[in-house]
Protein backbone atom coordinates (compact mmCIF):
# COMPACT_ATOMS: atom_id res chain seq x y z
CA UNK A 1 0.00 0.00 0.00
CA UNK A 2 1.53 3.54 -0.50
CA UNK A 3 0.29 6.92 -1.89
CA UNK A 4 2.24 8.62 -4.15
CA UNK A 5 1.67 12.53 -4.78
CA UNK A 6 2.81 14.60 -7.92
CA UNK A 7 2.47 17.93 -8.90
CA UNK A 8 -1.12 17.76 -12.09
CA UNK A 9 -0.99 21.31 -12.67
CA UNK A 10 -1.78 24.67 -11.62
CA UNK A 11 -5.59 26.14 -11.15
CA UNK A 12 -6.21 29.40 -12.85
CA UNK A 13 -6.46 31.00 -9.08
CA UNK A 14 -2.56 29.80 -9.01
CA UNK A 15 -3.38 27.27 -6.72
CA UNK A 16 -1.00 23.96 -6.77
CA UNK A 17 -3.32 20.74 -7.75
CA UNK A 18 -1.89 17.55 -7.07
CA UNK A 19 -2.72 13.94 -8.22
CA UNK A 20 -2.17 11.12 -5.64
CA UNK A 21 -2.52 7.83 -6.63
CA UNK A 22 -3.18 4.93 -3.84
CA UNK A 23 -2.25 1.06 -4.92
CA UNK A 24 -3.04 -1.89 -3.07
CA UNK A 25 -0.60 -5.35 -3.59
CA UNK A 26 -2.90 -6.68 -6.24
CA UNK A 27 -1.90 -4.00 -9.02
CA UNK A 28 -5.34 -1.87 -8.49
CA UNK A 29 -4.70 2.00 -8.23
CA UNK A 30 -7.03 4.90 -7.92
CA UNK A 31 -5.22 8.33 -8.72
CA UNK A 32 -7.35 11.72 -7.69
CA UNK A 33 -6.34 15.27 -7.92
CA UNK A 34 -7.62 17.76 -5.42
CA UNK A 35 -9.47 20.08 -7.96
CA UNK A 36 -13.06 18.95 -7.46
CA UNK A 37 -12.01 15.79 -5.67
CA UNK A 38 -11.93 14.04 -9.21
CA UNK A 39 -11.21 10.40 -9.57
CA UNK A 40 -9.22 10.98 -12.76
CA UNK A 41 -7.65 7.31 -13.09
CA UNK A 42 -8.60 4.05 -11.68
CA UNK A 43 -6.73 0.54 -12.85
CA UNK A 44 -8.10 -2.59 -12.15
CA UNK A 45 -6.50 -5.72 -13.11
CA UNK A 46 -9.15 -8.29 -15.24
CA UNK A 47 -9.13 -11.88 -15.55
CA UNK A 48 -6.31 -12.64 -16.93
CA UNK A 49 -4.53 -10.17 -14.37
CA UNK A 50 -4.37 -7.54 -16.82
CA UNK A 51 -4.69 -3.79 -15.56
CA UNK A 52 -6.94 -1.55 -17.36
CA UNK A 53 -7.94 2.05 -16.32
CA UNK A 54 -12.38 1.97 -15.77
CA UNK A 55 -13.11 5.14 -15.53
CA UNK A 56 -13.13 8.03 -17.70
CA UNK A 57 -11.29 11.29 -17.74
CA UNK A 58 -9.00 13.32 -18.81
CA UNK A 59 -4.85 13.79 -19.21
CA UNK A 60 -5.07 17.42 -18.10
CA UNK A 61 -6.17 19.83 -15.23
CA UNK A 62 -7.11 22.13 -17.81
CA UNK A 63 -9.58 19.57 -20.03
CA UNK A 64 -11.36 19.38 -16.14
CA UNK A 65 -12.01 23.24 -16.05
CA UNK A 66 -14.85 22.29 -19.32
CA UNK A 67 -15.83 18.40 -18.27
CA UNK A 68 -19.50 19.11 -18.73
CA UNK A 69 -20.26 15.83 -18.36
CA UNK A 70 -18.63 15.69 -14.83
CA UNK A 71 -16.40 12.89 -15.51
CA UNK A 72 -14.82 11.48 -11.45
CA UNK A 73 -16.38 14.57 -10.05
CA UNK A 74 -17.68 15.20 -6.50
CA UNK A 75 -20.81 17.09 -7.08
CA UNK A 76 -21.98 19.33 -4.17
CA UNK A 77 -23.34 20.91 -2.44
CA UNK A 78 -26.47 19.34 -4.17
CA UNK A 79 -26.02 17.09 -6.72
CA UNK A 80 -28.76 15.81 -9.32
CA UNK A 81 -31.54 18.31 -9.97
CA UNK A 82 -33.63 20.94 -7.92
CA UNK A 83 -36.63 21.98 -9.75
CA UNK A 84 -37.70 25.41 -10.25
CA UNK A 85 -34.18 26.22 -9.34
CA UNK A 86 -35.41 27.42 -6.19
CA UNK A 87 -36.35 25.94 -2.39
CA UNK A 88 -37.44 26.87 0.89
CA UNK A 89 -35.99 26.21 4.36
CA UNK A 90 -37.58 27.49 7.68
CA UNK A 91 -40.27 29.66 5.76
CA UNK A 92 -37.13 31.46 3.92
CA UNK A 93 -36.81 31.26 -0.25
CA UNK A 94 -33.65 30.71 -1.95
CA UNK A 95 -32.88 31.23 -5.39
CA UNK A 96 -29.69 29.10 -6.75
CA UNK A 97 -28.44 28.85 -10.54
CA UNK A 98 -31.11 27.90 -13.42
CA UNK A 99 -28.72 25.83 -15.56
CA UNK A 100 -30.69 22.97 -16.94
CA UNK A 101 -33.89 24.42 -18.60
CA UNK A 102 -35.98 26.21 -15.63
CA UNK A 103 -33.93 23.29 -13.27
CA UNK A 104 -30.86 23.11 -11.68
CA UNK A 105 -28.26 20.97 -11.95
CA UNK A 106 -25.53 19.78 -9.83
CA UNK A 107 -25.77 23.17 -7.67
CA UNK A 108 -23.86 25.33 -10.40
CA UNK A 109 -21.83 24.61 -13.27
CA UNK A 110 -18.36 26.64 -12.66
CA UNK A 111 -18.70 27.12 -8.91
CA UNK A 112 -20.03 23.64 -7.79
CA UNK A 113 -17.56 21.65 -5.41
CA UNK A 114 -16.11 19.92 -8.54
CA UNK A 115 -14.46 23.09 -10.00
CA UNK A 116 -13.08 24.07 -6.69
CA UNK A 117 -9.47 22.93 -5.36
CA UNK A 118 -9.63 21.38 -2.27
CA UNK A 119 -6.87 20.89 0.38
CA UNK A 120 -5.45 17.28 0.71
CA UNK A 121 -3.54 15.28 3.43
CA UNK A 122 -2.44 11.65 2.58
CA UNK A 123 -2.60 9.19 4.58
CA UNK A 124 -1.03 5.43 4.13
CA UNK A 125 -4.00 4.03 1.91
CA UNK A 126 -6.31 7.35 1.58
CA UNK A 127 -6.20 10.87 0.77
CA UNK A 128 -8.21 13.12 2.85
CA UNK A 129 -9.41 16.47 0.97
CA UNK A 130 -11.24 19.41 2.84
CA UNK A 131 -13.30 22.44 1.62
CA UNK A 132 -15.42 25.38 3.36
CA UNK A 133 -18.43 26.68 1.59
CA UNK A 134 -19.39 30.03 2.35
CA UNK A 135 -23.00 31.23 3.73
CA UNK A 136 -24.47 32.25 0.37
CA UNK A 137 -22.44 30.66 -1.76
CA UNK A 138 -24.11 29.27 -5.29
CA UNK A 139 -27.33 30.61 -3.69
CA UNK A 140 -27.57 27.82 -0.55
CA UNK A 141 -27.44 28.84 3.41
CA UNK A 142 -25.13 28.07 6.44
CA UNK A 143 -21.43 27.99 5.97
CA UNK A 144 -19.93 24.58 5.64
CA UNK A 145 -17.39 22.19 6.61
CA UNK A 146 -16.67 19.41 3.79
CA UNK A 147 -14.34 16.19 4.52
CA UNK A 148 -14.04 13.60 1.72
CA UNK A 149 -11.85 10.43 1.98
CA UNK A 150 -10.56 8.40 -0.83
CA UNK A 151 -9.39 4.79 0.68
CA UNK A 152 -8.16 1.89 -0.85
CA UNK A 153 -8.22 -1.55 0.82
CA UNK A 154 -6.14 -4.57 0.02
CA UNK A 155 -9.71 -6.57 -0.87
CA UNK A 156 -9.51 -4.23 -3.81
CA UNK A 157 -12.44 -1.45 -2.10
CA UNK A 158 -12.59 1.96 -3.09
CA UNK A 159 -14.46 3.56 -0.15
CA UNK A 160 -15.80 6.85 -0.30
CA UNK A 161 -16.86 8.89 3.01
CA UNK A 162 -18.23 12.22 3.33
CA UNK A 163 -18.65 14.16 6.19
CA UNK A 164 -20.70 17.69 6.65
CA UNK A 165 -21.28 20.26 9.24
CA UNK A 166 -22.85 23.53 8.60
CA UNK A 167 -23.90 25.93 10.68
CA UNK A 168 -27.13 26.84 9.25
CA UNK A 169 -29.96 24.47 7.91
CA UNK A 170 -28.80 23.78 4.39
CA UNK A 171 -29.19 21.52 1.43
CA UNK A 172 -26.63 18.77 1.95
CA UNK A 173 -26.49 16.28 -1.23
CA UNK A 174 -22.99 14.97 -2.10
CA UNK A 175 -22.27 12.27 -4.73
CA UNK A 176 -19.31 11.25 -7.05
CA UNK A 177 -20.20 11.34 -10.78
CA UNK A 178 -17.54 8.60 -11.83
CA UNK A 179 -18.01 7.08 -15.25
CA UNK A 180 -17.39 3.50 -15.49
CA UNK A 181 -16.52 1.11 -18.37
CA UNK A 182 -15.05 -2.54 -16.82
CA UNK A 183 -13.74 -3.25 -20.39
CA UNK A 184 -11.13 -0.20 -19.67
CA UNK A 185 -11.66 3.50 -20.52
CA UNK A 186 -11.34 3.06 -24.09
CA UNK A 187 -13.63 -0.34 -25.14
CA UNK A 188 -16.79 1.64 -26.38
CA UNK A 189 -20.50 1.12 -25.40
CA UNK A 190 -21.18 -0.38 -22.12
CA UNK A 191 -24.65 -1.59 -23.38
CA UNK A 192 -23.22 -4.91 -23.30
CA UNK A 193 -22.52 -5.04 -19.34
CA UNK A 194 -24.83 -6.90 -17.08
CA UNK A 195 -26.16 -4.84 -14.05
CA UNK A 196 -28.22 -5.31 -11.21
CA UNK A 197 -29.66 -3.08 -8.47
CA UNK A 198 -31.24 -4.07 -5.37
CA UNK A 199 -34.06 -1.43 -5.70
CA UNK A 200 -38.11 -2.12 -6.98
CA UNK A 201 -38.84 0.74 -7.05
CA UNK A 202 -37.79 4.00 -8.62
CA UNK A 203 -39.10 7.72 -8.86
CA UNK A 204 -40.17 8.34 -12.38
CA UNK A 205 -40.03 12.08 -13.81
CA UNK A 206 -41.57 14.67 -16.09
CA UNK A 207 -39.86 16.33 -18.97
CA UNK A 208 -37.04 17.98 -17.47
CA UNK A 209 -35.57 14.72 -15.39
CA UNK A 210 -37.84 16.19 -12.36
CA UNK A 211 -39.39 13.46 -10.45
CA UNK A 212 -42.73 13.85 -9.58
CA UNK A 213 -42.76 12.66 -6.23
CA UNK A 214 -44.21 9.31 -6.98
CA UNK A 215 -42.43 5.87 -6.15
CA UNK A 216 -43.20 3.26 -8.72
CA UNK A 217 -42.23 -0.28 -8.87
CA UNK A 218 -40.07 -1.43 -11.22
CA UNK A 219 -41.56 -5.12 -11.65
CA UNK A 220 -43.32 -5.64 -15.19
CA UNK A 221 -40.92 -2.12 -17.24
CA UNK A 222 -37.61 -1.91 -18.57
CA UNK A 223 -37.03 -0.06 -15.42
CA UNK A 224 -36.18 -3.88 -13.55
CA UNK A 225 -33.01 -4.24 -13.24
CA UNK A 226 -33.89 -6.30 -9.88
CA UNK A 227 -31.99 -9.29 -11.77
CA UNK A 228 -29.13 -9.01 -13.77
CA UNK A 229 -29.42 -8.07 -17.38
CA UNK A 230 -27.40 -6.54 -20.05
CA UNK A 231 -27.12 -2.49 -19.63
CA UNK A 232 -28.38 -1.96 -23.08
CA UNK A 233 -31.01 -5.06 -23.26
CA UNK A 234 -34.33 -2.55 -22.90
CA UNK A 235 -32.48 1.14 -22.99
CA UNK A 236 -34.60 1.69 -25.90
CA UNK A 237 -37.47 0.46 -25.01
CA UNK A 238 -41.03 2.22 -26.02
CA UNK A 239 -41.10 3.21 -22.80
CA UNK A 240 -42.01 7.04 -21.60
CA UNK A 241 -39.67 7.32 -18.85
CA UNK A 242 -36.73 5.86 -20.82
CA UNK A 243 -37.87 8.39 -23.93
CA UNK A 244 -38.08 11.46 -21.72
CA UNK A 245 -34.05 11.01 -20.44
CA UNK A 246 -32.96 9.21 -23.94
CA UNK A 247 -32.24 6.49 -21.72
CA UNK A 248 -31.86 5.31 -18.26
CA UNK A 249 -30.75 8.52 -16.09
CA UNK A 250 -33.29 8.22 -13.14
CA UNK A 251 -33.34 7.48 -9.35
CA UNK A 252 -33.38 3.93 -8.00
CA UNK A 253 -34.47 3.75 -4.04
CA UNK A 254 -32.54 1.42 -2.25
CA UNK A 255 -34.23 -1.72 -1.02
CA UNK A 256 -34.46 -1.49 3.00
CA UNK A 257 -32.13 1.17 3.19
CA UNK A 258 -31.54 2.34 6.98
CA UNK A 259 -28.59 4.46 7.12
CA UNK A 260 -26.42 0.94 7.25
CA UNK A 261 -23.72 0.11 4.68
CA UNK A 262 -25.47 -1.96 2.56
CA UNK A 263 -24.59 -3.77 -0.94
CA UNK A 264 -27.07 -1.53 -3.70
CA UNK A 265 -25.43 -2.95 -6.76
CA UNK A 266 -23.08 -5.72 -8.88
CA UNK A 267 -21.78 -4.94 -12.64
CA UNK A 268 -20.15 -7.18 -14.88
CA UNK A 269 -18.04 -6.76 -18.19
CA UNK A 270 -18.48 -10.64 -19.27
CA UNK A 271 -15.30 -10.10 -21.58
CA UNK A 272 -13.15 -8.98 -18.99
CA UNK A 273 -14.50 -10.18 -16.44
CA UNK A 274 -14.21 -7.24 -14.22
CA UNK A 275 -17.48 -7.51 -11.91
CA UNK A 276 -17.93 -4.15 -9.29
CA UNK A 277 -20.16 -4.52 -6.13
CA UNK A 278 -21.83 -0.99 -5.11
CA UNK A 279 -22.41 -0.25 -1.47
CA UNK A 280 -23.58 2.68 0.40
CA UNK A 281 -25.64 4.27 3.48
CA UNK A 282 -27.54 6.43 1.54
CA UNK A 283 -31.15 5.82 -0.06
CA UNK A 284 -31.12 5.88 -3.32
CA UNK A 285 -28.62 5.69 -6.50
CA UNK A 286 -28.99 7.21 -10.17
CA UNK A 287 -27.96 5.05 -12.78
CA UNK A 288 -27.17 7.35 -15.89
CA UNK A 289 -26.17 5.08 -18.68
CA UNK A 290 -24.09 7.77 -20.15
CA UNK A 291 -26.95 8.83 -22.38
CA UNK A 292 -25.63 12.39 -23.10
CA UNK A 293 -22.05 12.04 -23.02
CA UNK A 294 -21.05 14.54 -25.50
CA UNK A 295 -18.38 13.52 -28.75
CA UNK A 296 -15.41 14.51 -27.06
CA UNK A 297 -11.60 13.31 -26.44
CA UNK A 298 -10.90 11.54 -23.11
CA UNK A 299 -7.27 10.26 -21.93
CA UNK A 300 -5.25 8.72 -24.30
CA UNK A 301 -6.85 10.31 -26.84
CA UNK A 302 -10.00 8.35 -26.35
CA UNK A 303 -13.09 9.42 -28.15
CA UNK A 304 -15.82 9.61 -25.68
CA UNK A 305 -19.53 9.58 -26.60
CA UNK A 306 -22.77 8.53 -25.95
CA UNK A 307 -23.40 5.18 -23.78
CA UNK A 308 -19.60 5.13 -23.27
CA UNK A 309 -19.42 4.75 -19.35
CA UNK A 310 -21.92 4.86 -16.69
CA UNK A 311 -22.38 5.78 -13.74
CA UNK A 312 -24.13 4.54 -10.27
CA UNK A 313 -24.12 7.96 -8.14
CA UNK A 314 -25.57 7.13 -4.67
CA UNK A 315 -27.51 9.82 -3.50
CA UNK A 316 -30.97 11.35 -1.42
CA UNK A 317 -33.40 11.63 -4.19
CA UNK A 318 -33.26 14.16 -6.44
CA UNK A 319 -35.42 17.18 -5.80
CA UNK A 320 -35.95 16.06 -2.20
CA UNK A 321 -36.76 19.44 -0.89
CA UNK A 322 -40.29 19.82 -3.14
CA UNK A 323 -41.38 16.12 -2.18
CA UNK A 324 -41.99 15.62 1.74
CA UNK A 325 -42.72 12.12 1.32
CA UNK A 326 -38.75 11.42 -0.37
CA UNK A 327 -36.39 11.07 2.54
CA UNK A 328 -35.18 14.78 3.38
CA UNK A 329 -31.59 16.58 2.81
CA UNK A 330 -31.74 19.41 4.65
CA UNK A 331 -28.72 19.39 7.31
CA UNK A 332 -27.46 21.68 10.07
CA UNK A 333 -26.71 22.15 13.87
CA UNK A 334 -27.00 19.32 15.08
CA UNK A 335 -27.43 17.26 12.15
CA UNK A 336 -24.03 16.25 10.26
CA UNK A 337 -24.17 15.11 6.71
CA UNK A 338 -22.43 11.59 7.06
CA UNK A 339 -22.41 9.14 4.11
CA UNK A 340 -20.16 6.04 2.76
CA UNK A 341 -19.98 5.08 -0.85
CA UNK A 342 -17.97 1.34 -1.64
CA UNK A 343 -17.28 0.08 -4.99
CA UNK A 344 -14.96 -2.83 -4.86
CA UNK A 345 -14.12 -4.70 -7.49
CA UNK A 346 -13.73 -9.00 -7.50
Amino acid sequence: MGVVKEKFGTARNGKEVYAFTISNANGMQAKIINFGAILVSLLVPDKDGKPEDVVLGYDSLEEYYGNGSFFGATIGPSANRIGGASFEINGKAYQIDVNDGPNNLHSHMENGYHKQVWDAVEGDNSVTLTLEGKDGEMGFPGNKKITMVYSLSEDNALKLSYHVSADADTIVNLTNHTYFNLAGHKAGKIEDHLLQLHAGNYTPVVPGAIPTGEIQPVAGTPMDFTKMKPIGQDINADFEQLKLTLGYDHNFVIDGADGSLKEIAVAEDPKSGRKMKVFTTLPGVQFYAGNCIGEDTGKDNTPYGPRKGFCLETQYYPDNIHHPNFPQSVFGPGRDYESVTVYQFL
